[in-house]
């Protein structure tokens, strides 16, 4: 089992990316699936979280600006960021709990995708 974060890059302050969050492997299903981001010289915090049923929470800094979100429990989890800020330049990662066919749940983060926002 895999979970694979995409969709990073280079963006001007105003601009816009979604992040995708792709599982592979032996799924049943996804449960509570989050986005977290590392700047340089920080420590990891928490983005956004979305449950299996869809009830989001967000962090203080990016409300209003951006959307985690979930077709179903075995989709893509996505993350689009509006009105990106240069503060927002940090390596994302996805994360979440992932009950497989054959043994039971556990918890799996992504690789990062690096989101650099600069004119």
């Amino acid at each position: 089992v895999q979970l694979q974060a995409c969709g990073g890059g280079l963006v001007q302050p105003g601009g816009s990316l979604r992040l995708s969050c792709v599982a592979s492997g032996s799924i049943f299903s996804l449960g509570a699936m989050g986005w977290y981001r590392q700047a340089p010289g920080k420590q990891r915090e928490l983005v956004a979280t979305i449950t299996s049923g869809g009830t989001t929470t967000y962090a203080d800094s990016v409300k209003g600006r951006f959307t985690i979100s979930r077709d179903n429990a075995k989709s893509p989890v996505y993350l689009q960021m509006n009105n990106l800020k240069p503060e927002d330049t940090a390596v994302y990662y996805c994360n979440g709990v992932v009950f497989k066919v054959i043994g039971g749940s556990q918890l799996y983060w992504g690789q990062g995708t690096q989101v650099t926002v600069s004119s």
